[in-house]
């Protein structure tokens, strides 16, 4: 053993010596696609639809993979047409070795059509840190996940992790979800089963697209779930259902939120444009009301640092010295001068100056 060790520590420092990291990566993923010295890198070993437009990728990782923490995110970065484009998905640890990967196709989303349509076994492509706060931290005897779409992905994640740690048998857990039609529901077969295995497990799906059809998530819902006062809530959805579980369960000790989309809702407060002046660019530029300030300079030609999209990675935070933006995740707006920005859920309200 101490010989492998040794030989393995040779090889290392002869690659540090020799090549750099890039060219160390190049010659490496010629003998295996997965090797690498510098990259967290996965392969897909298993393609299965799983729903309407939603695919499950099982993905084989390197020893550079950090697997984070159930409910977390990770940016995935993929090439497709010689071009890169990172996402940030929920994914799911299966093993020591092996992470689902399911992702829901978006109408022109570039890389979530490229995952239903194009991607094949054996495709290789490159994970970041995982990051987020809606992790498994189970402090209260209750739980309750809610979920929109696509949002079901970290509920599986968690839900995976709490049966794998044995606590399901512990702690209640109320999954309600929410779908458009039945064929868009995911992991159907593996939440039934698992509420036939655990008492304390219980799973409910609403069609509002079906007929006759189930409501949105409302008042009427609080019914249907017990103790909220002693649960912890897990929300993950579009923007405006995470809004509308941020109010309803208000009252509850933790509630614990991620949007995937930004909401389309507007008012006549985002009619026109305003200026926009970016400090370390030295340059002023008009971008539209109501928009995201990303979105915007990204039409403008800049390229600002990003991640996410969401407002989960913090990658496009830059201070604000003045200017009031507001949060297109919840409709709060800021005045205050000196506050730090996420440019990719925020729009401008009046002429900003930012430091970017």
């Amino acid at each position: 053993m101490q010989a492998i060790e040794k030989r393995n520590s040779l090889f290392n420092s002869l690659t540090q010596a020799i090549f750099d990291k890039e060219m160390a990566n190049f010659w490496l993923q010629k003998v295996n696609p997965l090797w690498s010295v510098k990259h967290g890198l996965v392969q897909i070993v298993k393609k299965e639809f799983v729903a309407h437009d939603m695919v499950s990728l099982t993905l084989k990782c390197n020893r550079l993979v950090k697997m984070g923490v159930a409910g977390q995110h990770h940016p995935v970065i993929v090439e497709i047409a010689g071009r890169r484009y990172e996402r940030t998905y929920s994914l799911t640890q299966i093993d020591a070795q092996h992470l689902r990967l399911t992702v829901k196709k978006v109408a022109d989303g570039i890389v979530s059509n490229w995952f239903i349509s194009e991607s094949k076994i054996g495709d290789v492509f490159e994970l970041g840190q995982p990051y987020g706060d809606m992790q498994q931290n189970i402090k209260t005897p209750n739980l309750i996940m809610l979920a929109a779409g696509s949002g079901i992905t970290p509920m599986l994640s968690l839900i995976t992790a709490i049966k794998q740690s044995q606590q399901l048998d512990k702690v209640q857990v109320q999954l309600l979800y929410w779908v458009k039609q039945r064929s868009d529901a995911a992991f159907v077969e593996y939440f039934e089963k698992v509420a036939q295995q655990y008492p304390n497990f219980n799973y409910q799906v609403f069609y509002t697209q079906e007929t006759p059809n189930d409501e949105r998530l409302n008042t009427e819902h609080l019914a249907l779930v017990d103790d909220v006062e002693n649960s912890t809530i897990y929300a993950c959805g579009p923007s405006g259902f995470v809004a509308s579980v941020e109010q309803l369960f208000e009252n509850a000790p933790a509630v614990l939120t991620e949007a995937f989309s930004l909401t389309n809702e507007s008012s006549a407060d985002d009619i026109g444009y305003v200026n926009v002046t970016l400090t370390q660019s030295n340059k002023v530029i008009a971008i539209p009301k109501g928009q995201s300030i990303l979105v915007s300079l990204e039409h403008e030609g800049l390229k600002p640092t990003h991640g996410c999209r969401m407002g989960i990675c913090n990658k496009c935070v830059c201070n604000k010295s003045q200017g009031s933006t507001r949060n297109l995740l919840n409709g709060s707006e800021n005045t205050e001068p000196s506050q730090l920005l996420k440019i990719c859920v925020n729009s401008a309200q009046s002429d900003l100056v930012i430091d970017l």
